[in-house]
């Protein structure tokens, strides 16, 4: 199967993994939009490729949500990819953390996915990256895993709901990337424990049995699996990469 006519929207897709989800699906000869909120970062991304386009948008937001599908009329893979990750115990975490937490994370991928689904017509794939976090628990961000973890019962229950359509849903749950979301924690833990930069990203890498951290590549050569061939029977799944992270 080929990617090429096909269109693809990223959110999230101005910097790290959302970037790479972008060049990766551009040199498979789709047609990309990614979307974002500032539109210089997304515009560096641009840069790179001629297929890769822009459309400014804020997920949180059911009005521009709308306004960046009716922008880039009906794509044929939606990428949930915008989120954010906080980190604080419980006890500390004001209403308006964990509203913030589940705007970005879960609303912002129901939304994406609903204005996707309305747009879609025959064929088409919808991936929502969550996290081992949706998988299993973490100390000190249970509203981002709660979060993911709602992310993950929304697309095992659409996945049910376009069974018989042409059209699947599936969630990417990978461990602690190697992007700048991962930097900023390696900043928190230094700045909460005093630990050097070496000792906190070690500390990430050990939650990964590999004892390493995952690399965006790894995520969009997923994406595009379930993109192509032989992928048509791969739907309501939340698939790990984390190097075997259980």
């Amino acid at each position: 199967m080929s990617l090429k006519d096909k269109t693809v929207l990223i959110t999230g897709g101005g910097t790290g993994l959302g970037a790479d989800l972008a060049r990766g699906f551009a040199q498979q000869g789709a047609r990309v939009w990614i979307a974002g909120r500032t539109a210089e970062t997304l515009e560096k991304v641009a840069a790179g490729h001629a297929d890769i386009h822009t459309v400014q948008a804020d997920v949180t937001d059911e009005t521009s949500v709308g306004a960046m599908f009716d922008f880039i009329d009906a794509p044929d893979v939606v990428i949930a990819n915008a989120g954010a990750s906080a980190s604080a115990p419980l006890k500390r975490v004001s209403l308006a953390d964990w509203q913030a937490m589940i705007d970005v994370n879960l609303t912002g991928t129901f939304l994406t996915f609903r204005a996707a689904l309305r747009r879609m017509e025959g064929w088409g794939r919808l991936i929502a990256v969550a996290s081992t976090a949706g998988i299993k628990g973490y100390a000190y961000v249970a509203p981002y895993a709660a979060a993911k973890h709602g992310v993950i019962g929304l697309v095992r229950s659409l996945a049910l709901e376009t069974a018989r359509g042409g059209i699947t849903v599936n969630a990417l749950c990978p461990g602690f990337l190697d992007t700048e979301m991962t930097e900023r924690s390696i900043a928190n833990i230094m700045d909460k424990t005093g630990m050097s930069a070496e000792k906190a990203r070690a500390s990430l890498e050990a939650t990964n049995p590999q004892r390493r951290l995952i690399q965006p590549a790894e995520v969009t050569a997923a994406a595009l699996w379930l993109c192509g061939a032989g992928s048509e029977g791969i739907t309501g799944q939340a698939i790990s990469i984390s190097g075997g992270e259980t």
